[in-house]
């Protein structure tokens, strides 16, 4: 472009008109301010369309520590994204604030599709809707692709005197008790949210002891410092129970993948059998994102969900992997979602705070 700008800046500068002739008043001042307008319009136009993603290596974002179960999704996958864009990712766990750090960090990067975040309802929607520290909202993020809808576990510690939710929901109420301790990742989490609506629903008081991701609240867990936890379901935590270091006592699921057979289903309870719920999981950037950025990630993504032993790991973990989908699919989901999770807290009566 600007080669074929300077060439025709040097042909009117030197061109001669033919002998008799004279050049059309006004001319050279017209051509220059055309030449100059192109010029503009190259040093504006936008830098996305010849180098992502070769320019640098990109940073998937992982609003938990290491350890837990987004981290454990975000490495598999991020192995897979790096193959397909032929670029290096790395993995930056920024917890806390129930994820609301780590989508803070992608908004506050540049909107080049270099940095993207492993999220879920709980940073996108939630935190916003009850964080008046969030500073965002749902749609100051675009979701490239949807990944997963995770198995969520109500987990409690090896010596509760309970072995399954109905047991687990009478002892809670027994006359005269202490409300029972449990553990989330973080205050306004979907993890909390659904552990009050529980308590509501059923008639039991819980005391809620907020950590800044699954990994410290499981190790709490263990350690006998809460009573129980609802957190996504880990392959982990089967050895866990098996070793007596913990209960699983139901999955909040209708359904689970072959895997996880063994897995107690909510829908099973007498108590509670409509109590359901899963997270989804997904990659996103921010809204102001170049189309052409936003498609080859989504590809990138939808490359890794294709891959059979990727496939399996996270259906071990307790993963129902998606299959990909276009951006219109995509951004139908996501909006599905946010309208979801907002009656749910309109239902509830929260307020940020």
């Amino acid at each position: 472009m600007r080669w074929m700008l300077w060439s025709f800046l040097h042909r009117e500068n030197t061109r001669q008109e033919p002998e008799g002739r004279s050049r059309p008043t006004g001319w050279r001042p017209i051509a220059r301010a055309a030449a100059i307008c192109l010029a503009a319009c190259v040093a504006t136009a936008p830098a996305h369309a010849a180098d992502y993603p070769a320019k640098k290596p990109l940073s998937l974002i992982v609003p938990y520590p290491a350890g837990g179960a987004s981290d454990a999704s975000a490495r598999q996958f991020g192995v897979h994204i790096a193959a397909a864009l032929k670029q290096q990712v790395v993995v930056e766990n920024v917890g806390g604030g129930a994820g609301m750090l780590g989508a803070r960090r992608v908004l506050t990067s540049p909107a080049d599709g270099y940095t993207f975040l492993h999220g879920s309802p709980n940073e996108i929607i939630l935190s916003p809707f009850l964080n008046a520290a969030a500073h965002y909202k749902p749609e100051d993020f675009r979701l490239t692709q949807p990944i997963s809808e995770a198995t969520i576990v109500l987990l409690a510690r090896a010596d509760l005197p309970v072995d399954n939710v109905d047991e687990f929901i009478a002892y809670a109420k027994r006359p005269g008790a202490r409300p029972l301790t449990f553990g989330s990742v973080g205050i306004g989490s979907l993890y909390h949210i659904m552990t009050e609506y529980l308590g509501r629903k059923v008639g039991a008081e819980f005391l809620h002891v907020p950590y800044r991701g699954a990994a410290p609240a499981l190790q709490d867990l263990i350690g006998r410092q809460v009573d129980f936890a609802v957190l996504p379901y880990q392959q982990a935590m089967q050895g866990m129970a098996a070793q007596q270091q913990l209960k699983i006592l139901t999955s909040f699921s209708t359904a689970l993948p072959p895997q996880l057979a063994a897995l107690p289903l909510i829908s099973q309870s007498k108590t509670i059998p409509d109590f359901v719920y899963t997270i989804a999981g997904g990659y996103y950037v921010r809204h102001d994102t170049p189309g052409p950025e936003v498609a080859a990630l989504r590809r990138a993504v939808g490359h890794a969900l294709e891959q059979p032993d990727l496939r399996e790991r996270m259906e071990a973990e307790g993963r129902v992997l998606l299959q990909p989908m276009s951006q219109e699919d995509a951004d139908a989901y996501a909006q599905a979602q946010v309208a979801k999770y907002r009656e749910m807290i309109q239902t509830l009566g929260l307020k940020p705070m």
